[in-house]
């Protein structure tokens, strides 16, 4: 290795120790990966619409498909919160702040801990991910998803013996999720939204805490600043804008149980044998095409995740 005496370089040349080591924490704390600092991103800001996000590709999970437009997946959204229409996400968003923000990771753990959202960011590699969003309306998306797997997080807290689900609640706040707000229909949901697993569904791979989408930070619109994403299972379950993981002994009552037990069970894998009392989810439509695809079963991640349920009556846990 050839090393340059100093003497050949001016003062004026040489980095700063500080910064030299600032930079170095900066790196070995995984904050290269958010590749945030050419956003000029304030400390406790939050980064501006559509601020890049590095993450490596995950292709042994990815399905190789073309992805959806990013417009269409911005704009035509599931979040009650905000509206009940496909296009109020978009147009409400702007209300939610997404810094400051905490994330309660606690019930039946050793460590329960709340982590701030950056620095929740900054613990775990991220990774980009590309999953198919399947929707109960019998439309679906195609999403490069970036993430980390929750089953990191939860390892990290310590599950004890008794914890055998995980629930997930979203941030209630009227002023900034107008949907919230009382006399609003919203859905016929019950505030704040509450989603839930059983604790091997949480800690399997394919379950992504999410906090970006097409190399960019999570739009708000899409479950800024942190949201799940369960591929096999229909797009509700994939709870937005959490702000509190806790794991419990019992199964949780979910928001969607609770509006419409008929219609909405706690498991919500993608079955395509088992229609919606209002329409059949033996096909889908791709947004941004036209024909009609046959559904497959969990999604097309039968192979993965199949033997969670053996022995299960899917058509009865549906």
């Amino acid at each position: 290795m050839l090393i340059r005496r100093t003497e050949r370089f001016k003062a004026s040349e040489i980095t700063d120790e500080k910064l030299y080591l600032n930079r170095r924490e900066f790196i070995a704390g995984g904050g290269a990966a958010l590749a945030l600092a050419a956003c000029d991103v304030a400390d406790g800001a939050a980064p501006p619409a559509g601020a890049p996000l590095k993450a490596a590709r995950n292709d042994g999970v990815s399905v190789k498909e073309v992805p959806t437009k990013l417009e269409s997946a911005t704009t035509y959204n599931n979040f009650y919160e905000f509206g009940v229409n496909k296009d109020d996400p978009a147009r409400e968003a702007h209300r939610l702040k997404t810094r400051p923000w905490t994330v309660a990771v606690e019930g039946l753990v050793h460590k329960p801990k709340t982590y701030d959202i950056d620095e929740l960011i900054r613990a775990f590699p991220l990774e980009e991910r590309v999953y198919v969003l399947r929707c109960v309306e019998a439309w679906s998306m195609v999403i490069p998803w970036i993430g980390f797997p929750l089953g990191a997080v939860l390892k990290q807290v310590e599950p004890t013996s008794q914890a055998k689900f995980v629930e997930f609640t979203t941030l209630l706040d009227p002023v900034q999720f107008p949907g919230q707000k009382p006399g609003f229909f919203g859905g016929g949901l019950e505030w704040p939204y509450v989603e839930g697993l059983r604790l091997d569904e949480a800690l399997h791979p394919l379950t992504l805490l999410t906090v970006g989408m097409y190399g960019q930070v999570l739009p708000n619109q899409n479950g800024a600043p942190v949201r799940i994403v369960v591929p096999w299972k229909y797009g509700f379950k994939s709870a937005k804008s959490i702000v509190r993981i806790r794991l419990v002994s019992e199964q949780p009552k979910t928001a969607w149980e609770k509006a419409a037990p008929q219609e909405y069970g706690f498991y919500s894998n993608v079955n395509p044998t088992v229609s919606h009392p209002r329409w059949s989810q033996a096909t889908e439509r791709r947004i941004g095409e036209f024909r009609r695809r046959p559904t497959l079963m969990f999604n097309g991640y039968a192979d993965q995740v199949a033997s969670l349920y053996s022995g299960l009556d899917l058509k009865k846990h549906y």
